[in-house]
């Protein structure tokens, strides 16, 4: 495959509004064959919370948007690795936007994760000025739109299922218009080209699409939007091998270091609550021995 082959190919697998055709008819199919218990229904929902689901839809589509367009300028493996930098965007707004507080120590776990996105972005073989700045929208887009799912379903309590089923149609229809709007005629009619076989791969891409945003859901439930990117950086280094496999990109030394560093900062923040406990143990011992010296 041509490098341009290569892009028109990954956009077409990436391309949202398939997967939210699927997420609609299994989520509808869910929903009413009773497989899922919602605690209300659309006309249950306040204006606010629909309000809510919309920006979210809008976000969505923006971060597609975003990370699709720099995909024509710089390499899978580059955008990845901006990618991993998604847990700082989502602490940082988190911080400022939310007023949370978090400790130290999760601040301090970012450092190994941006400084080896930076050492990556240093030793990637394609870099565009243009492609990162839309890379770098995407990332802090995905930040966003973490927190809004977070708060719909936490404080909402949405259930994510229902929450999905919401979110996929009106994403749908800006997506849709906006493809209609914006591209080429001649690039909408290229996919009917396609070998049969690749339409199969790309239902099955879909339904790998639908699956990953209800289990994302469900992860953003039960934890924090951080830890559901934290955990998601768990895939950079299959994502750069199969990059490297299917496409043919080149990495460095460098951004394998970078990787090393990315991974270690995953590791740190996971385990901040245990080293903060150890620290703090560490502290209590000598606190009753200077009471036992002053008695």
């Amino acid at each position: 495959m041509t490098q341009q082959a290569n892009q028109t190919y990954w956009q077409l697998i990436k391309s949202p509004d398939t997967p939210l055709i699927e997420a609609v008819i299994i989520d509808y199919g869910l929903i009413k064959l009773r497989f899922v218990k919602q605690r209300g229904s659309d006309c249950d929902l306040s204006a606010n919370a629909k309000f809510k689901i919309f920006m979210l839809s809008l976000t969505f589509c923006a971060s597609i948007a975003f990370g699709n367009i720099g995909l024509n300028y710089v390499q899978l493996s580059f955008a990845q690795m901006i990618y991993t930098t998604t847990p700082l965007f989502t602490l940082a707004i988190s911080t400022l936007v939310l007023g949370k507080q978090h400790h130290i120590l999760k601040y301090t776990a970012m450092m190994p994760i941006c400084l080896g996105a930076s050492f990556s972005i240093m030793g990637e073989v394609q870099f565009h000025p243009k492609g990162c700045f839309f890379v770098c929208a995407a990332t802090m887009l995905r930040g966003v739109k973490s927190i809004q799912q977070s708060i719909l379903l936490q404080e909402e309590k949405i259930n994510s299922v229902f929450l999905l089923y919401l979110m996929a149609i009106p994403s749908f229809c800006i997506l849709f218009i906006a493809a209609l709007a914006l591209e080429n005629w001649t690039v909408l009619e290229a996919p009917i080209k396609y070998d049969s076989r690749l339409w199969v791969f790309i239902l099955l891409s879909c339904l790998g699409s639908v699956l990953y945003n209800l289990a994302s859901f469900c992860v953003l439930t039960l934890t924090s939007a951080v830890t559901l990117h934290i955990l998601g950086n768990l895939n950079v280094v299959g994502n750069l091998l199969l990059s490297q496999f299917l496409f043919g990109s080149e990495l460095s030394a460098l951004s394998c270091a970078g990787v090393v560093l990315t991974l270690s900062g995953i590791v740190l923040y996971q385990n901040t609550d245990y080293i903060a406990e150890y620290l703090d143990s560490r502290k209590t011992p000598s606190e009753p021995e200077k009471d036992s010296k002053t008695e």
